[in-house]
Order: C-alpha cells, then structure tokens, then sequence
C-alpha cells in the first residue's frame, strides 16, 4: 500500500465507512463536490446515533447532495464487545444537529457493509482508497473475515486517534474509544493506517469567518452545512484543554472543528497535510485508558504501522472545502 498521493488524471475512488454524524454528513457533502474523488460506495456503522438512524442520515445526505446512486449498506449495530455508547450529547437526537433533510427515497442495498466493503475493494485491487470516519467496527469484521483486504486497498485513512490527549476521554478519542478492540484489530491487520486524529483535526475549526464564506453557497448550506454546524452541541466543551493554545496559535478562534471532513482532504488534498511516520497500538485494557492510541513517533522504520497527521495548512483547506461544497449540484426542493 502507498503513502497518499494527489489525485493525477482520473480522480481517487473512494469507500467512505461512516456513521452520520453532523462532520460525517460534512464530509459525505465534500466528496460528492471534489473533483479529485469518486465516491464509489458508502456503509455505516453505529457511532454518533444508532445505526438505523445514521444509515437513513447517510442516503439523505447523498440524496441532497445529487448522488442517490452511490451504493450503500448497514453495518454494524453495536461495538465487537462492548454495549453502544452514541454522541447525541453533541450530534443531537437526529445526528445531524439542526438540520432536517427529507427522508430519503432510496434504501440500502441489500447487503451488510462488510459484504459491500469485501466486494468494492476485492473487484478492484489496489484501486479503491478506503476511509473509515466512525468506529472501526465494520473495517475489523472485514479484516477478519478477508484478510487479504489489507494488501487490495490502495490506501486507508481514518478519522480517529490522537497522539496526545482524547475528547471522549481524557486518553481517548471518540470513534476509537466506541469500540477500541476493533481499533486494535484494525491497527495490527498488516497495513499502513494513515490515522487522522485530534492533533490535526483540532486545527481546523468552523468559526465565523468560514460560516459567512458558506452563506453563498445555496440550500447545501442553508438547509445542511449551517444549521448542522450550528447545532454542534458542547464541541468546544470537548475539545482537550491542553491542546486548545496549539489552535489558537494558529489563528482560527473558536467553533466546531469538521473532524471527518480532514479525513477525506487528505485523500483529495494531501499537500496540505503534515505526516510523521510511527508506530500506533490501542489500549484496550487499561482501566483509564481504554481506547487511547499510544503513538511512538520514535518507532524504527520495521515497527511504523501508521501516518499521522500532524498539521494542516489551514487556509488552503478551507479553500478547498468551500470550493468542493461549492460544487455540489443545488438541490432540488422537496416536492
């Protein structure tokens, strides 16, 4: 599997394992605009809210967004061994904060994720990038089920982790420490994960200036991207304390960070993205730390099983969203 590179010619194609989720949501929106992606397929997985309702979230979204018919199918209803835990104190009831988008005229196919992420990848090897911005529930079950999986991915990013403190916890960060035993099967599967978690999705944030950017970009904005971010409920309150002087350094104030959106820039957009090399393991059993992704930067070249993102050119990452979200076909209104 290679490092990430710039989309040449013909754009990436892209598995998206989601759990909508208000920066799911963000990020669906994102690759359906960016010319640099094909969105090929897309399979949820219980996280934010529950899996029947991050599942209609998802085909509502790609509905409103002018891709009905992207494939997509559920997965996985609760962690491998532990009782679901969701994020409506911060998503909301509906998980997408304030924002009501019509029910969606599609279902799923008639498949389990797992189904659908075997095949997609399998019929394509070394053509299809998988990024996972949920739990990593339905990408172990994959694993192992076809462990063969690791070497047909042309790559695979998730949105989780951190390489210092969690939001969910203060070792943990939400999507890993949902279910941090398929975390663990994931990072010891064999592949490189580019893992981008709270050092560098905490940098980019939806403050004022890049909400009054948005204004001009229709009904994807008003009836989604600004009523979803204005329903984030307590994000500031759960971002790490100790990493807020490094945000604020740069510049960007306060305001939701767009978590899962970072994970599909940098499959569109890697040159603005910092990575390090290292080695990552999940805690699992520790009584504080269940969930933590413990990042050893200092690996040698045999042990590195990860890239983390470490930073983010901030101004050109919002160009480039705006400019993808820009590009989104106008909605119709609901008949």
């Amino acid at each position: 599997m290679r490092d990430p590179q710039p989309a040449a010619g013909s754009p990436r194609k892209v598995l998206l394992d989601c759990d909508p989720g208000i920066d799911d949501a963000l990020a669906i929106a994102f690759a359906c605009g960016h010319p640099g992606l094909d969105l090929r397929a897309v399979t949820t997985v219980a996280g934010n809210v529950g899996l029947a309702q991050v599942t209609a979230n998802a085909l509502s979204v790609l509905e409103f967004a002018g891709h009905p018919d992207v494939p997509l199918a559920a997965g996985s209803a609760a962690p491998l061994l532990r009782p679901h835990v969701d994020a409506r104190d911060v998503h909301g009831d509906f998980g997408l904060g304030q924002a009501r988008l019509p029910p969606a005229q599609g279902r799923p196919v008639d498949a389990d994720a797992t189904d659908l992420i075997i095949d997609t990848i399998g019929a394509s090897p070394g053509e299809i990038t998988l990024v996972a911005t949920g739990p990593l529930t339905n990408i172990a079950l994959a694993v192992l089920r076809q462990p063969e999986l690791v070497s047909q991915v042309a790559d695979f990013v998730i949105m989780g982790g951190s390489a210092t403190r969690g939001n969910t916890t203060p070792a943990a960060e939400f999507n890993i420490a949902t279910d941090p035993e398929a975390a663990a099967v994931v990072f010891g599967a064999g592949w490189q994960v580019t893992m981008v978690g709270l050092d560098a999705t905490l940098q980019v944030r939806a403050d004022e200036r890049v909400r009054e950017r948005l204004a001009g970009l229709g009904r994807l904005a008003s009836d989604l991207l600004l009523p979803a971010l204005g329903g984030y409920r307590g994000e500031d309150d759960k971002t790490p304390r100790q990493l807020i002087p490094a945000v604020l350094a740069r510049g960007m104030g306060s305001g939701p960070a767009v978590h899962d959106v970072c994970a599909l820039a940098l499959v569109a957009e890697p040159g603005l993205f910092g990575c390090q090399p290292a080695r990552v393991e999940v805690e699992t059993a520790g009584r504080w730390t269940a969930g933590m992704t413990v990042t050893d930067f200092g690996a040698g070249a045999g042990e590195r099983n990860a890239l983390v993102a470490t930073s983010i050119e901030v101004p050109g990452f919002w160009d480039a969203v705006i400019a993808a979200w820009a590009r989104v076909p106008p909605a119709q209104p609901a008949g």
